[in-house]
């Protein structure tokens, strides 16, 4: 099953703030919906664990982030593996900035997921509205965050 979303938003920062934000992993992590803890790697991976619940399947999910893009300071990619109750996830997460007059940057993003395995059918119709609802948590976060 993958679900993909895109979005955009407006912040009162400088492009070159909000990619230090965005390429910075302990600030960005803990925005993510359910976050539990993070361990960093190396500079560009790290392992994050979140909460994750959907009808009667509960538990942590540990998943390597890695930062695959970064173009200072106008773009930043973050690709993901892990194992969740039941099954296992892929997500890809994507940001362009560009620099607006007055000291603002727009943000556009875009995000996908896969998840494999017997969650799916677990998880009944459940699994697509819970993601959305996440990445909409997560990009409410953000904008929070970097007003």
């Amino acid at each position: 099953m993958e679900i993909k979303l895109a979005g955009d938003f407006t912040v009162r920062k400088t492009s070159e703030e909000v990619y230090n934000f965005l390429v910075d992993p302990n600030r960005f992590c803990p925005l993510l919906p359910d976050f539990q803890s993070m361990e960093v790697v190396d500079p560009k991976n790290f392992l994050v664990k979140l909460s994750v619940g959907i009808s009667h399947i509960r538990g942590t999910a540990a998943v390597k982030l890695t930062l695959v893009d970064e173009h200072r300071p106008t773009q930043a990619a973050y690709e993901g593996k892990g194992e969740v109750p039941g099954g296992s996830a892929t997500i890809r997460a994507q940001f362009q900035l560009e620099e607006l007059p007055g000291g603002q940057t727009k943000v556009k993003w875009s995000g996908q997921s896969s998840v494999l395995g017997r969650v799916i059918s677990l998880a009944g119709g459940l699994l697509e509205p819970l993601g959305k609802k996440n990445v909409q948590k997560l990009i409410d976060g953000l904008q929070k965050a970097l007003g």
